[in-house]
């Protein structure tokens, strides 16, 4: 679809020719912009609610920049998940207001930070290890446009962590917990709260750990019955999911 058939679409429509969704529905068919190496879908966000989000994970520093580059022209919020600091060196020459976010260990760039969930999303963290992975959750949803609380360390080891913090932990309208070892802390959690609890297990664990395995089948076998489950070290999964219910 080139600009001058979105043009006649909109025009279309404010002459009263096509209804509000009749048109929303042929521009969700918009097209990608080829990159040669990448499809750039510019319109993810009209029909997701969110734009496309970058995995900088094996991708070069140029590969990055040009996918920035393109998306820049756009009026919406950037993400690279799994960035390195080189490509952050590079995208900052693009967009000189990006920033680096070393412990979610992404590239953020913000040109709207209006607040679009009804109410907060907690991220809780059983360990200091397993902060990398909450942390990309946190700089997701930010980005996503929610309000964020966030709490650390508080794993079963020592629950009473966990309790002390108890009425901030009942105010959230989505629960995101990560942990890693055996994975005990989401069932902890579902069963304190009435809000959905989306569980995240991480590879942080001894040998029996199975690099996650032992934590993400723990949590799938969780007897809390709000509690749900993403893929190992997918925090940035767990933050798009959290801020979909976030926004009904």
């Amino acid at each position: 679809m080139t600009e001058d058939q979105i043009r006649k679409i909109l025009e279309e429509h404010k002459a009263g020719g096509l209804t509000a969704e009749a048109a929303l529905q042929r521009l969700q068919s918009l097209p990608f912009e080829d990159l040669g190496f990448a499809n750039v879908d510019h319109h993810r966000s009209l029909r997701q609610g969110f734009p496309e989000v970058i995995f900088g994970a094996s991708k070069t520093v140029e590969q990055v920049a040009r996918i920035v580059e393109a998306m820049y022209k756009h009026d919406h919020n950037i993400l690279v998940t799994r960035a390195s600091f080189s490509q952050y060196e590079r995208v900052k020459q693009i967009a000189p207001e990006a920033e680096f976010h070393e412990g979610g260990r992404a590239i953020v760039v913000m040109k709207d930070r209006k607040i679009i969930g009804k109410g907060t999303v907690m991220v809780i963290s059983a360990g200091t290890s397993d902060m990398p992975v909450a942390e990309e959750a946190v700089v997701t949803l930010r980005v996503m446009g929610n309000q964020v609380d966030s709490l650390y360390d508080v794993g079963v080891s020592g629950i009473h962590r966990l309790l002390d913090r108890r009425e901030r932990v009942a105010k959230a309208r989505v629960v995101i917990v990560v942990a890693g070892m055996e994975g005990a802390l989401p069932s902890v959690v579902g069963g304190l709260v009435s809000v959905p609890v989306i569980a995240v297990p991480t590879s942080i664990g001894y040998g029996a750990s199975f690099n996650g395995l032992a934590a993400l089948l723990g949590m799938l076998n969780s007897c809390a019955s709000n509690v749900t489950v993403v893929n190992i070290d997918n925090g940035y999964g767990a933050a798009v999911v959290a801020s979909l219910i976030n926004r009904q």
